[in-house]
């Protein structure tokens, strides 16, 4: 993986492969602010791809075109960036770093083959970071890491390498040195450890090569003995570390070659300095993409089964095979209409090709099944926000769809005679709930069409009607998240509000009560007369209703008696004491009087709803709140604070146990009341330094207590 030197390709062209081998898919990873967008500009510039590379400050990168990123400064969404070098295409798949926008992360996860993780020389790394490599470690991912932000003042290189070694574990060692400049502090070139060739950047790229210095030479062969070692170790030649131990010599390109292979495997995790400012490292950096990480060829291609969920056989990365492709990403651009980004993984997609287009397994987020054919219309390769038109796209590579009716984020394209549905990938669970509120009539209906695009576009964010509240709840995955949701909206002409989620309450009996309902009207012709008795029981918790006939001698005539329980529902759905339904109840009717001409079917449903009512004042009702049993997964050290935490939530803590899916985690359960949940997510976030994560659902109805419930009676007494 020696450097080479850099030719200028043509500024804006688009570039074409048909053969998979020619294709490397990498998607950056990295705390926000680590300098990702910046480094995908400064390699998009070096490699000719645009004139010059934009700011992130200046919102005039390629990445960052979203008016949120631009306004926020920082990436909110994936963004595809292609290259060529040394005739391989690297689509650079830039993600954020924040992690309220872990879906787009996950999704660039999905589309790529190997990730480079970009590490601040100034700011080192995040607790997620570090997670993630983790997570890539599970599934075998090839990694390479660069060190960022060498032109800072407080920049290390060491600092980083060393807290790399600490948090990533074995095989990661730097392939280059930083070399300073005659300041004693300015990075102005590199030092090769595998060539012991000085790469100086002082007149820009491409680097001029020469030999080190006398002063070079110690730092070059004490780090070049560590890194022969590791690479040796991870070599399929066996007799390798024996004639490395005799002192031979082991040459540059069996080196290099075995390099290449042991990173490709995702043995070896090289590091390399690189700033996006100077240029120093780029090409360095840019070998690594092309040489080391592996081609679509070498990566599995994820399971398929039929639309009907039959198993089918495993697929290559073939462009003459089966055509099975993904949207990783969907958007809507106010010019061009619905922009779909796709990862081709077997077959060829060609422009004018009519294929299908399947959607599973996401009901409960918005997004019903759905299988449709379409005709595919043009075909592009996406530069950030840019589309340029490309005749087909093979097995491997990625590209961008436009207008495609049905099509969103998750979905599979395959050939119409041939439907097929790809494994989807993890989806993080919304669990932040924002309540939106359209300010006028027209607004309804602008918001209506908005929500559609963004839930097609977004699968981490869920749209909840509820019935109950009559509230529109956003779940999103935090604060971040929910205001470039809200922006985008606000962007579409949606004039709107938010307001304090509602949660859905239960209102109960605690003692047995008597209770009269009497409806008696007279005003000429005929009246309204009722009469009824009632006795309420509480039920156990979940019991739900039940309705006793125990009237005698044809007090209330039995044609009026459903009249009687019809009227208790009612009531019981309207509630007894909030405005919120009552549960749990046995109602049995013991007396009562009719009319031979007044009495009717709507007096008796009257009569039942006020016999409630006057139960309720003597029955000592509460409300009841929904329970969830949440299953926290923290870091070890910050399971302390979470269980801390919880009490304070009025939590009852079930216990907590080792996560055996990973290391120096632990899952801590317990039920929790669903008011106290409301901002969960971001304080569970703040509390763990973004590595907390939670799940929930629903597992009973409680009491509230006392003070709590009063106060509630008090907002809803007029």
């Amino acid at each position: 993986m020696a450097q080479k030197s850099q030719e200028k390709g043509a500024t804006g062209g688009a570039p074409v492969v048909t053969d998979p081998g020619r294709v490397r898919n990498v998607v950056l990873v990295g705390h926000s602010g680590s300098g990702k967008t910046t480094l995908v500009e400064a390699l998009l510039a070096a490699t000719g791809t645009i004139g010059r590379a934009g700011s992130v400050t200046d919102g005039t990168t390629v990445c960052d075109h979203d008016p949120a990123a631009v306004r926020q400064q920082r990436s909110v969404s994936l963004a595809c960036a292609p290259l060529v070098h040394d005739g391989i295409k690297v689509n650079l798949l830039d993600t954020p770093g924040y992690a309220d926008f872990v879906g787009e992360l996950r999704a660039g996860l999905r589309a790529a083959d190997a990730a480079l993780f970009v590490v601040s020389a100034v700011d080192g790394m995040d607790a997620a970071t570090a997670a993630l490599w983790e997570e890539c470690a599970a599934v075998d991912m090839p990694r390479a890491v660069a060190v960022s932000r060498l032109d800072h003042p407080r920049a290390d290189f060491d600092e980083a390498v060393a807290l790399c070694q600490r948090v990533f574990g074995d095989n990661v060692m730097p392939l280059y040195l930083p070399m300073l400049g005659d300041d004693g502090i300015s990075t102005v070139g590199l030092l090769g450890l595998i060539t012991r060739r000085v790469f100086d950047y002082t007149a820009g790229l491409p680097a001029d090569v020469r030999e080190p210095d006398p002063e070079h030479l110690p730092a070059i062969a004490e780090s070049r003995n560590e890194l022969i070692e590791g690479i040796i170790a991870e070599s399929e030649d066996e007799t390798l570390m024996d004639r490395y131990l005799d002192g031979e010599d082991i040459g540059t390109d069996v080196l290099v070659e075995d390099l290449e292979k042991a990173v490709a495997r995702g043995h070896f995790y090289p590091v390399v300095p690189a700033c996006a400012e100077t240029g120093v490292g780029l090409d360095a950096l840019l070998e690594v993409l092309t040489a080391g990480f592996p081609s679509p060829l070498e990566h599995d291609v994820p399971a398929v089964a039929g639309v009907d969920g039959s198993p089918r056989p495993p697929l290559t990365c073939d462009p003459d095979g089966p055509l099975v492709a993904e949207v990783v990403k969907t958007t809507v651009d106010r010019h061009v209409g619905r922009v779909s980004l796709v990862r081709v993984f077997s077959g060829t997609l060609r422009p004018e090709q009519t294929v299908h287009v399947s959607g599973h397994g996401l009901a409960e987020r918005g997004h019903p099944d759905h299988d449709a054919d379409e005709r595919v219309g043009h075909i592009y390769t996406p530069l950030g926000a840019s589309l340029r038109e490309v005749g087909a796209c093979v097995a491997g590579d990625i590209c961008a769809i436009t207008k495609s009716g049905s099509a969103e984020t998750g979905d599979t394209i395959s050939a119409r005679d041939e439907p097929l549905l790809i494994a989807p990938w993890e989806m993080p669970e919304p669990l932040l709930p924002v309540a939106i509120v359209a300010r006028t009539r027209s607004d309804e209906d602008a918001l209506a069409r908005n929500l559609a695009r963004l839930v097609a576009g977004d699968p981490t964010m869920r749209l909840e009607r509820n019935p109950e509240t009559h509230q529109l709840v956003l779940w999103c995955m935090g604060e971040a998240h929910a205001d470039v949701v809200l922006e985008r909206l606000r962007a579409g002409g949606v004039e709107l509000d938010t307001e304090p989620v509602r949660v859905p309450l239960r209102e109960t009996f605690t003692v047995a009560a008597r209770g009269h309902g009497r409806h008696v009207k007279q005003s000429g012709g005929h009246g309204q007369y009722a009469v009824c008795d009632i006795e309420v029981e509480p039920l156990p918790r979940g019991a739900g209703f039940e309705f006793v006939d125990r009237v005698v001698g044809g007090a209330v005539p039995h044609n009026y008696i459903p009249s009687v329980e019809k009227g208790v529902r009612a009531q019981m759905e309207r509630g007894v004491v909030a405005g919120h339904p009552a549960v749990d109840l046995r109602v049995t009717l013991v007396d009562g009087k009719a009319h031979s001409v007044d009495s009717s079917d709507a007096a008796f449903q009257t009569a039942g709803a006020l016999a409630l009512r006057d139960a309720a004042e003597k029955g000592q009702p509460t409300l009841l709140e929904p329970v969830d049993e949440v299953t926290v997964r923290v870091p070890d050290s910050s399971v302390g604070a979470v269980m801390g935490d919880l009490s304070g939530r009025r939590a009852r803590v079930l216990g907590s146990e080792p996560d055996t899916a990973a290391e120096g985690r632990t899952l801590v359960r317990a039920e929790v009341p669903a008011t106290e949940l409301l901002r969960y997510a971001v304080e569970l976030r703040a509390m763990t330094s973004g590595t907390g994560t939670f799940r929930r659902h629903f597992v009973r109805y409680d009491p509230m207590p006392a003070h709590l419930a009063e106060q509630i009676r008090k907002e809803n007494t007029p």
